[in-house]
């Protein structure tokens, strides 16, 4: 996916980070609400990838709308467009349960019975309306920042319109986790199912592997049918009852989840029955978060009360529900201003460079942007003038100077971006072709063919070899046909952009810049500023050596002190495993390949310093493929590493 192709509304309203995780048709970004300033989990997929499991994803949504509770992964928005659908989620800093699992070998049973009752409570809710999950794994429960968990992906949970007791057909879900009688094709009651699954968790939570697997399907399909599995030594005899209830092949002999509320083994040292009841209902209405919307849109409350109670799962409602979340975790309620909504018909492209100018003034100076200022507390018909395009240009050679700006720029033009946004007929094209009030000049649009965006040339003062500047281009293109003043020519689409001969426009004989010299001037200082900061070779000088992290449970701790010899070791064992890999600095990034050329496994390791003298680690992270296989793949690269 390029970030180029995604919905313009994405843009208006988010920042787009790195990816996060990636699965078959779908992969998910790290985000950032503007207008609350509040990260989220963006989960992107492409209709035409997904083919058949495009009504999977409809059913996921429909679900995720219907549920609240505070062990559900909320949903905030949800974009779609022709092509693409976006899914604007809860962002859960601690990643998902499997690694948790699988970093510290095995849980004890006092931790194990703290995520088992959130689990038990999610559930419990989740068949209280109407839904089976079918899919329920460590994979798909993630943990926050508070170490709770959240359930995600109910792309193959089912509804039965006879109620959940109603019996259900689809062979669906992971073959480990799946209960006997839904993989012998058998009709199954969903909550028995999910059930089944909750007990081969628990078992993966207090041993650190599976009770069955097997690389065999038919042969793991011969042991879940069975139901016969080892416990091993360390589990307490109220473990082994508990998971001797739960995973009985005969679904009418298996417990409940409304009997796992209040069972013993649950309720130890706790003395109370698990909570399942939603803390925050869907109806709820919170009126701090409503008064401070009021205000920002400048609307009475009983009006914005009425547009958050449509749910409609836009701006307004992903807006509502995280002020709330910033004011259930202690955080002031407060929005960010809202960029001003130009009332022109070309609103598009203001709007465009209202929220990159938003954007960029978090990350970068204010002072370097504040002649456009004007553009977002005043917007008129100017602002499809020629200056507009120099801000595009700005920001453009900011995003090539280097590539971090563009995560840093929530709306990052191009110049297809730019050439698209212009070609709407005439009338478009006679209104960007305006004349400012300040410079007077033609911007470079001249031809239905061939568009070419350059600054306006400047005025040719008559001056001192003092006061000359060599002219340097930001941005040059090998083409030598393009004419700089716009002029229609043979050439391809180029977009030049000049900086050191900007503040020269105002120039006059005495050198005093006339006016409109300061925002030409503070565009080449503000330009030349990002470059010096983000020239490649001064990030490369900042990259030298390996990230320094705090500890965390993903990582691996070494024997040894020096990061060259961990990774060295590293790169020498990965081809051995059949491991494609990439390298980038310390991080590597890893493939597997299947049969038919597909990838089936993608993972990272980097190695990296933890904030303690001398201690190496290595970073690991699943980003696509199955969760047992990359465990037992990453460990075995790791131990012959001998690190």
């Amino acid at each position: 996916l390029v970030l180029d192709l995604y919905s313009d509304e994405l843009f208006k309203y988010y920042e787009l980070y790195e990816t996060i995780g990636s699965g078959g048709f779908a992969k998910v970004k790290l985000g950032r609400h503007i207008l609350t300033g509040e990260k989220v989990a963006i989960k992107i997929m492409n209709k035409k990838d997904l083919g058949d499991d495009l009504p999977r994803v409809k059913v996921e949504i429909e679900a995720m709308k219907s549920l609240s509770h505070q062990h559900v992964c909320r949903l905030y928005h949800v974009i779609e467009t022709s092509t693409q659908i976006f899914m604007v989620l809860e962002y859960c800093t601690g990643g998902e349960l499997f690694d948790y699992i699988i970093a510290k070998d095995r849980l004890s049973e006092e931790e194990t019975r703290v995520f088992f009752r959130q689990i038990v409570s999610a559930m419990a809710y989740v068949h209280s309306q109407g839904y089976a999950h079918r899919d329920l794994k460590p994979e798909n429960l993630l943990i926050d920042e508070d170490h709770n968990l959240k359930l995600i992906d109910f792309g193959l949970c089912a509804k039965p319109k006879g109620g959940l007791n109603y019996e259900l057909m689809t062979c669906c879900g992971s073959p480990a986790y799946a209960a006997p009688e839904l993989i012998q094709g058998k009709a199954y009651i969903g909550s028995e199912a999910d059930v089944w699954s909750m007990g081969v968790l628990l078992f993966a939570l207090l041993c650190g592997y599976l009770p069955f697997d097997d690389d065999n399907c038919m042969v793991l399909y011969r042991k879940i049918a069975r139901g016969k599995y080892d416990n091993p030594r360390w589990l307490s005899p109220g473990s082994i009852l508990l998971l001797n209830q739960m995973m009985q092949v005969d679904p009418k002999r298996r417990i409940t989840v409304r009997q796992l509320l209040d069972h013993p083994w649950v309720m130890k040292e706790y003395n109370s029955p698990v909570e399942w009841h939603s803390r925050q209902p869907l109806g709820h209405i919170d009126v701090d978060c409503i008064t401070e919307m009021a205000v920002n849109m400048k609307r009475s409350r009983e009006s914005t009360t009425a547009l958050v109670k449509e749910w409609r799962y836009d701006q307004t409602t992903a807006t509502y529900l995280l002020l709330l979340s910033k004011k259930q975790r202690g955080k002031p309620v407060r929005l960010r201003p809202e960029p001003p909504v130009c009332e022109d018909s070309c609103s598009p492209l203001h709007q465009g460079i209202q929220v990159c100018l938003y954007s960029c003034m978090f990350w970068f100076s204010l002072r370097d942007f504040t002649p456009y200022l004007k553009y977002l507390l005043f917007p008129t018909s100017k602002c499809c003038g020629s200056e507009i395009v120099l801000f595009y240009n700005f920001i453009f050679s900011l995003r090539l100077a280097s590539p971090s700006v563009e995560k840093r720029c929530a709306y990052s033009p191009t110049p297809e971006r730019v050439r698209t946004t212009t070609q709407h007929g005439q009338e478009r094209r006679d209104r960007v072709q305006v004349r400012t009030s300040e410079n007077k000049e033609n911007i470079a649009v001249q031809d239905k063919d061939v568009e070419i965006f350059a600054l306006p040339p400047p005025r040719t003062p008559v001056s001192s070899k003092k006061n000359a500047r060599p002219n340097r281009n930001v941005l040059t293109t090998p083409n030598q046909n393009a004419n700089v003043n716009g002029t229609k020519t043979n050439a391809d689409p180029v977009l030049l952009c000049r900086s050191r001969s900007l503040d020269m426009a105002g120039m006059g004989d005495s050198g005093k810049k006339k006016r409109g010299g300061k925002v030409f001037g503070s565009l080449e200082r503000g330009l030349d500023k990002v470059i010096t900061m983000l020239t490649p070779s001064k990030r490369r000088a900042l990259r030298d050596g390996p990230r320094k992290i705090k500890a965390q449970y993903n990582v691996t701790l070494t024997s040894q002190t020096n990061p060259d010899q961990v990774l060295n070791q590293i790169l020498s064992i990965l081809p051995e495993k059949n491991v494609d890999f990439t390298q980038k600095g310390y991080t590597l990034k890893c493939q597997t390949w299947g049969d038919f050329g597909k990838v089936t496994m993608a993972f990272e390791l980097e190695v990296c310093l933890l904030q303690r003298p001398e201690v190496v680690g290595v970073r690991r992270q699943r980003l696509k493929g199955d969760a047992w296989v990359y465990k037992h793949l990453v460990e075995d690269i790791l131990s012959t590493s001998k690190i």
